[in-house]
Protein backbone atom coordinates (compact mmCIF):
# COMPACT_ATOMS: atom_id res chain seq x y z
CA UNK A 1 0.00 0.00 0.00
CA UNK A 2 2.81 2.39 0.88
CA UNK A 3 4.54 1.54 -2.39
CA UNK A 4 1.35 2.28 -4.27
CA UNK A 5 1.01 5.68 -2.63
CA UNK A 6 4.65 6.48 -3.36
CA UNK A 7 4.27 5.84 -7.06
CA UNK A 8 0.97 7.72 -7.23
CA UNK A 9 0.88 10.75 -4.91
CA UNK A 10 -2.90 10.83 -4.84
CA UNK A 11 -3.26 7.11 -4.38
CA UNK A 12 -4.93 6.65 -7.79
CA UNK A 13 -3.85 4.80 -10.88
CA UNK A 14 -3.76 6.58 -14.21
CA UNK A 15 -6.84 5.95 -16.27
CA UNK A 16 -6.28 4.88 -19.90
CA UNK A 17 -7.61 8.14 -21.36
CA UNK A 18 -5.27 10.13 -19.06
CA UNK A 19 -2.29 8.21 -20.43
CA UNK A 20 -3.44 9.00 -23.96
CA UNK A 21 -3.81 12.71 -23.16
CA UNK A 22 -0.38 12.87 -21.50
CA UNK A 23 1.17 11.12 -24.50
CA UNK A 24 -0.47 13.56 -26.92
CA UNK A 25 0.71 16.55 -24.90
CA UNK A 26 4.24 15.14 -24.88
CA UNK A 27 4.13 14.60 -28.66
CA UNK A 28 2.94 18.18 -29.22
CA UNK A 29 5.80 19.49 -27.08
CA UNK A 30 8.24 17.25 -28.94
CA UNK A 31 6.84 18.43 -32.27
CA UNK A 32 7.57 22.07 -31.43
CA UNK A 33 11.15 21.14 -30.54
CA UNK A 34 11.56 19.21 -33.79
CA UNK A 35 10.28 22.20 -35.78
CA UNK A 36 12.88 24.45 -34.14
CA UNK A 37 15.63 21.92 -34.80
CA UNK A 38 14.46 21.57 -38.40
CA UNK A 39 14.53 25.32 -38.98
CA UNK A 40 18.02 25.56 -37.49
CA UNK A 41 19.19 22.63 -39.65
CA UNK A 42 17.89 24.19 -42.87
CA UNK A 43 19.46 27.56 -42.05
CA UNK A 44 22.82 26.00 -41.23
CA UNK A 45 22.80 23.78 -44.32
CA UNK A 46 21.90 26.58 -46.71
CA UNK A 47 24.26 29.02 -45.00
CA UNK A 48 27.08 26.54 -45.55
CA UNK A 49 26.48 26.83 -49.29
CA UNK A 50 26.83 30.60 -48.99
CA UNK A 51 30.05 30.56 -46.95
CA UNK A 52 31.50 27.79 -49.12
CA UNK A 53 31.45 30.11 -52.12
CA UNK A 54 34.99 31.32 -52.98
CA UNK A 55 33.81 34.92 -53.15
CA UNK A 56 32.59 34.89 -49.53
CA UNK A 57 34.90 35.39 -46.58
CA UNK A 58 33.55 34.84 -43.06
CA UNK A 59 35.72 37.57 -41.54
CA UNK A 60 34.71 39.96 -44.29
CA UNK A 61 31.08 39.02 -43.77
CA UNK A 62 31.24 39.84 -40.06
CA UNK A 63 33.34 43.00 -40.31
CA UNK A 64 32.72 44.37 -43.80
CA UNK A 65 31.04 47.76 -44.17
CA UNK A 66 29.65 47.31 -47.68
CA UNK A 67 26.93 44.88 -48.71
CA UNK A 68 26.83 44.60 -52.49
CA UNK A 69 26.57 40.90 -53.46
CA UNK A 70 26.41 41.76 -57.18
CA UNK A 71 30.02 42.92 -57.07
CA UNK A 72 31.24 40.42 -54.47
CA UNK A 73 31.09 42.59 -51.33
CA UNK A 74 29.44 40.78 -48.42
CA UNK A 75 29.93 42.93 -45.33
CA UNK A 76 26.65 42.67 -43.44
CA UNK A 77 27.29 45.50 -40.94
CA UNK A 78 25.05 47.96 -42.88
CA UNK A 79 22.13 45.53 -42.63
CA UNK A 80 22.82 44.84 -38.97
CA UNK A 81 23.17 48.55 -38.21
CA UNK A 82 19.78 49.37 -39.75
CA UNK A 83 18.16 46.45 -37.95
CA UNK A 84 19.51 47.56 -34.58
CA UNK A 85 18.59 51.20 -35.25
CA UNK A 86 14.94 50.43 -35.98
CA UNK A 87 14.76 48.03 -33.03
CA UNK A 88 16.31 50.55 -30.64
CA UNK A 89 13.90 53.29 -31.73
CA UNK A 90 11.01 50.85 -31.34
CA UNK A 91 12.07 49.95 -27.81
CA UNK A 92 12.56 53.59 -26.82
CA UNK A 93 8.93 54.17 -27.74
CA UNK A 94 7.31 50.82 -26.96
CA UNK A 95 8.82 50.00 -23.56
CA UNK A 96 7.91 53.24 -21.69
CA UNK A 97 4.45 53.49 -23.24
CA UNK A 98 3.73 49.79 -22.80
CA UNK A 99 4.93 49.81 -19.19
CA UNK A 100 2.89 52.89 -18.27
CA UNK A 101 -0.20 51.44 -19.92
CA UNK A 102 0.32 48.20 -18.01
CA UNK A 103 0.77 50.04 -14.71
CA UNK A 104 -2.38 52.04 -15.32
CA UNK A 105 -4.44 48.99 -16.26
CA UNK A 106 -3.16 46.88 -13.36
CA UNK A 107 -3.09 49.48 -10.58
CA UNK A 108 -5.30 52.46 -11.32
CA UNK A 109 -7.88 51.82 -14.04
CA UNK A 110 -11.49 51.19 -13.11
CA UNK A 111 -13.27 48.13 -14.46
CA UNK A 112 -15.08 50.30 -16.99
CA UNK A 113 -11.91 51.92 -18.33
CA UNK A 114 -10.08 48.59 -18.37
CA UNK A 115 -12.96 47.04 -20.29
CA UNK A 116 -12.50 49.72 -22.96
CA UNK A 117 -8.69 49.83 -23.16
CA UNK A 118 -8.04 46.08 -23.22
CA UNK A 119 -10.12 45.43 -26.38
CA UNK A 120 -8.52 48.47 -28.01
CA UNK A 121 -5.06 47.02 -27.40
CA UNK A 122 -6.22 43.69 -28.79
CA UNK A 123 -7.41 45.45 -31.95
CA UNK A 124 -3.98 47.03 -32.37
CA UNK A 125 -2.37 43.61 -31.97
CA UNK A 126 -4.61 42.17 -34.67
CA UNK A 127 -3.82 44.72 -37.38
CA UNK A 128 -1.72 43.17 -40.20
CA UNK A 129 1.86 44.39 -40.18
CA UNK A 130 1.68 45.48 -43.81
CA UNK A 131 -0.95 48.04 -42.72
CA UNK A 132 1.56 49.34 -40.18
CA UNK A 133 4.09 49.59 -42.99
CA UNK A 134 1.83 51.80 -45.09
CA UNK A 135 0.98 53.80 -41.96
CA UNK A 136 4.70 54.45 -41.47
CA UNK A 137 5.13 55.47 -45.10
CA UNK A 138 2.04 57.63 -45.50
CA UNK A 139 1.64 59.14 -42.03
CA UNK A 140 4.75 58.84 -39.87
CA UNK A 141 7.25 59.86 -42.54
CA UNK A 142 5.30 63.00 -43.61
CA UNK A 143 4.92 63.87 -39.92
CA UNK A 144 8.68 63.61 -39.33
CA UNK A 145 9.40 65.60 -42.48
CA UNK A 146 7.03 68.36 -41.38
CA UNK A 147 8.72 68.54 -37.96
CA UNK A 148 12.41 68.21 -38.88
CA UNK A 149 12.36 69.40 -42.48
CA UNK A 150 12.14 67.61 -45.80
CA UNK A 151 15.83 68.15 -46.46
CA UNK A 152 16.79 66.23 -43.30
CA UNK A 153 14.32 63.36 -43.45
CA UNK A 154 14.36 61.01 -46.43
CA UNK A 155 11.10 59.58 -47.72
CA UNK A 156 12.37 56.17 -46.65
CA UNK A 157 14.05 56.26 -43.26
CA UNK A 158 14.65 54.03 -40.23
CA UNK A 159 13.13 56.52 -37.78
CA UNK A 160 9.56 56.22 -39.08
CA UNK A 161 9.92 52.43 -39.36
CA UNK A 162 11.24 52.19 -35.81
CA UNK A 163 8.50 54.40 -34.35
CA UNK A 164 5.77 52.35 -36.01
CA UNK A 165 7.37 49.09 -34.87
CA UNK A 166 7.24 50.57 -31.36
CA UNK A 167 3.50 51.06 -31.83
CA UNK A 168 3.24 47.53 -33.20
CA UNK A 169 4.85 45.90 -30.14
CA UNK A 170 3.01 48.17 -27.69
CA UNK A 171 0.02 45.81 -27.19
CA UNK A 172 2.30 42.85 -26.51
CA UNK A 173 4.39 44.79 -23.99
CA UNK A 174 1.32 46.23 -22.24
CA UNK A 175 -0.48 42.89 -21.99
CA UNK A 176 2.49 40.86 -20.77
CA UNK A 177 3.68 43.59 -18.41
CA UNK A 178 0.20 43.86 -16.93
CA UNK A 179 0.21 40.12 -16.26
CA UNK A 180 3.59 40.42 -14.53
CA UNK A 181 2.42 43.34 -12.39
CA UNK A 182 -0.89 41.70 -11.53
CA UNK A 183 0.90 38.55 -10.36
CA UNK A 184 2.51 40.50 -7.48
CA UNK A 185 0.61 39.53 -4.29
CA UNK A 186 -1.73 42.12 -2.85
CA UNK A 187 -0.12 41.60 0.56
CA UNK A 188 2.98 43.48 -0.62
CA UNK A 189 0.86 46.45 -1.59
CA UNK A 190 -0.99 46.41 1.72
CA UNK A 191 2.30 46.21 3.61
CA UNK A 192 3.61 49.24 1.72
CA UNK A 193 0.44 51.19 2.47
CA UNK A 194 0.67 50.18 6.14
CA UNK A 195 4.18 51.66 6.26
CA UNK A 196 2.86 54.97 4.97
CA UNK A 197 3.67 54.62 1.30
CA UNK A 198 1.59 56.49 -1.26
CA UNK A 199 0.05 54.80 -4.26
CA UNK A 200 2.84 56.01 -6.56
CA UNK A 201 5.56 54.98 -4.11
CA UNK A 202 3.99 51.56 -3.70
CA UNK A 203 3.82 51.06 -7.45
CA UNK A 204 7.36 52.11 -8.32
CA UNK A 205 9.22 51.05 -5.16
CA UNK A 206 7.44 47.80 -4.35
CA UNK A 207 5.32 46.44 -7.19
CA UNK A 208 7.64 47.15 -10.13
CA UNK A 209 10.77 45.73 -8.41
CA UNK A 210 8.78 42.65 -7.40
CA UNK A 211 7.71 42.06 -11.00
CA UNK A 212 11.13 42.57 -12.62
CA UNK A 213 11.35 38.92 -13.59
CA UNK A 214 8.29 39.07 -15.82
CA UNK A 215 9.00 42.60 -17.03
CA UNK A 216 12.55 41.81 -18.17
CA UNK A 217 11.31 38.78 -20.09
CA UNK A 218 8.61 40.94 -21.67
CA UNK A 219 11.04 43.61 -22.83
CA UNK A 220 13.49 41.11 -24.35
CA UNK A 221 10.68 39.27 -26.09
CA UNK A 222 9.47 42.57 -27.53
CA UNK A 223 13.01 43.30 -28.71
CA UNK A 224 13.12 39.94 -30.47
CA UNK A 225 9.80 40.78 -32.11
CA UNK A 226 11.12 44.16 -33.26
CA UNK A 227 14.31 42.67 -34.70
CA UNK A 228 12.32 40.11 -36.66
CA UNK A 229 9.70 42.54 -38.01
CA UNK A 230 9.60 42.44 -41.79
CA UNK A 231 6.84 44.30 -43.59
CA UNK A 232 7.19 47.65 -41.79
CA UNK A 233 10.90 47.95 -42.57
CA UNK A 234 10.46 46.56 -46.07
CA UNK A 235 8.00 49.34 -46.90
CA UNK A 236 9.28 52.29 -44.86
CA UNK A 237 12.99 51.92 -44.01
CA UNK A 238 14.53 51.71 -47.47
CA UNK A 239 15.68 49.21 -50.08
CA UNK A 240 19.43 49.76 -50.14
CA UNK A 241 22.13 48.85 -47.57
CA UNK A 242 23.52 51.96 -45.95
CA UNK A 243 25.87 52.09 -42.97
CA UNK A 244 24.69 55.21 -41.17
CA UNK A 245 23.83 56.29 -37.64
CA UNK A 246 21.38 58.90 -38.91
CA UNK A 247 17.85 57.55 -38.36
CA UNK A 248 16.45 60.00 -40.91
CA UNK A 249 18.33 58.33 -43.75
CA UNK A 250 17.21 55.34 -45.76
CA UNK A 251 18.79 52.02 -44.79
CA UNK A 252 17.89 48.41 -45.42
CA UNK A 253 17.48 45.96 -42.55
CA UNK A 254 18.24 42.26 -42.58
CA UNK A 255 14.59 41.29 -42.92
CA UNK A 256 13.99 43.94 -45.56
CA UNK A 257 16.83 42.56 -47.65
CA UNK A 258 15.51 39.00 -47.29
CA UNK A 259 12.09 40.12 -48.55
CA UNK A 260 13.58 42.00 -51.49
CA UNK A 261 15.83 39.17 -52.62
CA UNK A 262 13.37 36.33 -52.08
CA UNK A 263 10.74 38.17 -54.11
CA UNK A 264 13.06 39.41 -56.84
CA UNK A 265 14.64 37.98 -59.97
CA UNK A 266 17.71 36.45 -58.31
CA UNK A 267 18.38 32.96 -59.66
CA UNK A 268 17.96 30.00 -57.34
CA UNK A 269 21.13 28.63 -55.68
CA UNK A 270 23.18 31.69 -56.59
CA UNK A 271 25.36 33.36 -53.98
CA UNK A 272 22.85 36.23 -53.75
CA UNK A 273 20.03 33.80 -53.08
CA UNK A 274 22.01 31.78 -50.55
CA UNK A 275 22.90 34.95 -48.69
CA UNK A 276 19.34 35.24 -47.36
CA UNK A 277 19.83 31.99 -45.44
CA UNK A 278 23.06 33.25 -43.92
CA UNK A 279 21.26 36.41 -42.81
CA UNK A 280 18.36 34.31 -41.57
CA UNK A 281 20.83 32.33 -39.50
CA UNK A 282 22.15 35.57 -38.03
CA UNK A 283 18.61 36.57 -37.04
CA UNK A 284 18.03 33.12 -35.56
CA UNK A 285 21.20 33.38 -33.46
CA UNK A 286 20.30 36.89 -32.28
CA UNK A 287 16.75 35.99 -31.23
CA UNK A 288 17.88 32.70 -29.68
CA UNK A 289 20.52 34.57 -27.68
CA UNK A 290 17.94 37.12 -26.53
CA UNK A 291 15.69 34.29 -25.35
CA UNK A 292 18.55 32.76 -23.38
CA UNK A 293 19.32 36.14 -21.81
CA UNK A 294 15.64 36.57 -21.01
CA UNK A 295 15.55 33.24 -19.18
CA UNK A 296 18.75 34.10 -17.32
CA UNK A 297 17.47 37.50 -16.21
CA UNK A 298 14.09 36.03 -15.26
CA UNK A 299 15.85 33.49 -13.07
CA UNK A 300 18.02 36.20 -11.55
CA UNK A 301 15.05 38.34 -10.50
CA UNK A 302 12.65 35.47 -9.87
CA UNK A 303 10.86 35.61 -6.55
CA UNK A 304 8.43 33.14 -5.03
CA UNK A 305 5.67 34.24 -2.71
CA UNK A 306 3.75 32.10 -0.26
Amino acid sequence: MMQHVKNHPFGKKHRPHEVVIETLLFLFALFSILITVGIAFILVRESFLFFADPKVDLIGFLTGKVWQPMIGLFGFLPLLSATLTTSLIAMLLGIPLGLFVAIYLAEYASDRVRGFLKPTLEVLAGIPTIVYGYFALTFMTPLLRSIFGESRVDIYNTASAGLVIGILVLPMIATMAEDAITSVPKDLRLAAYALGGTSIETTFKVVIPASLSGLSATFLLALSRAIGETMVVALAAGAGPNLTANPFKAAETITGYIVRISGGDVSYNSVDYNSIFALGLVLFVITFTLNLISRKISGLFHQEYD
